[in-house]
């Protein structure tokens, strides 16, 4: 630890996360506007769902840490969303258990601390044109359809609203921009600078 303790955030998630510092993302306008207020803390992991996170949920944030992040910002749901690969190895999972194991990352992070505040994102939508001229004859037999995604999204942003933690609805926000499919990608799922320039429900967290 270099100085004094400061407030912790987490990016917790998925390539979206890992990729947050990226073409001048959401991870890095974060770190801009918290400089010198809080430390940001990078978790994406390219690839992964919500059935690996709940692997990790214990290393990544033991209950018993003497310090607690005071903000954890969650997103899976992308690839779990993607059809199912022929050999069972893909990312895929079904919405039921996707449900399941968004409620379980919830209720352990709300455990964590009396203080810990908790954000997630929902599944933003997909170009599908875009992403079908990108895609990797390695992950051909999976399919990103927007469809799904707004599906997974909603499904979100319900159990969200159940377990009382607060959401943020990218599939609709992202489309409500009338540029939305020649602008707000750098891949067709992946989020570009033009998409997250004016992203503003952080807000000006008050530390206690």
């Amino acid at each position: 630890m270099v100085g004094p303790n400061r407030p912790q955030i987490v990016l917790f998630g998925s390539s979206i996360v890992q990729l947050s510092y990226s073409h001048g993302g959401w991870g890095s306008i974060l770190s801009h506007f918290y400089s010198r207020k809080a430390d940001i803390i990078l978790r994406g992991y390219y690839g992964w769902n919500s059935r690996r996170a709940i692997q990790v949920l214990d290393q990544l944030f033991p209950k018993d840490a003497a310090t607690q992040p005071s903000l954890v910002i969650v997103y899976f749901g992308g690839n779990d969303s993607m059809g199912p690969h022929s050999s069972g190895l893909g990312p895929h999972v079904p919405l039921p258990e996707y449900i399941e194991n968004m409620r379980k990352i919830a209720n352990h992070l709300k455990n964590l601390s009396d203080t810990t505040r908790i954000i997630f994102l929902s599944s933003p939508p997909v170009n599908e044109v875009q992403r079908h001229k990108k895609k990797s004859t390695v992950v051909s037999e999976m399919v990103r359809t927007n469809e799904m995604c707004r599906v997974y999204s909603e499904a979100c942003i319900e159990l969200c609203h159940e377990v009382g933690v607060k959401v943020v609805d990218l599939w609709t926000a992202i489309q409500e921009k009338d540029d939305w499919l020649t602008t707000c990608f750098t891949d067709g799922v992946h989020l570009s600078a033009e998409d997250t320039s004016d992203w503003t429900f952080y807000g000006e967290i008050k530390w206690d």
